[in-house]
């Protein structure tokens, strides 16, 4: 990898963004692909020195920090009271929420 004045010469990969936006079938102006061309050089740049970092002896994770369970411990609770939500609901019908109808009108 070469290095000029703090910059990375850029990885030799040539993707046409015009190409690759029409198979995604995407319309995209002259100044979008312009944009996303500096966007997809600035990524390929990063990744080249990412590749660079010397990793020997470091072991392969999909982590960086330890997994741990994040669930809360099951823990039986009351029941909310429904006929305090039902009188603040719009409307309601028999002990269920009452809706517009949308489908078989």
């Amino acid at each position: 990898m070469a290095l000029r004045l703090g910059t990375i010469v850029s990885m030799p990969v040539d993707i046409d963004i015009a190409k690759v936006a029409d198979l995604a079938r995407l319309a995209l102006s002259a100044e979008e692909l312009e944009a996303y061309s500096g966007q997809l050089h600035d990524i390929l740049e990063h990744a080249e020195r990412v590749q660079s970092l010397p990793t020997e002896g470091i072991e392969p994770t999909s982590h960086p920090l330890p997994m741990v369970n994040g669930f809360r411990p099951d823990e039986v609770t009351p029941c909310l009271d429904r006929d305090s939500f039902l009188e603040a609901a719009p409307d309601s019908e028999d002990g269920q929420f009452r809706v517009p109808r949308i489908l078989g009108e």
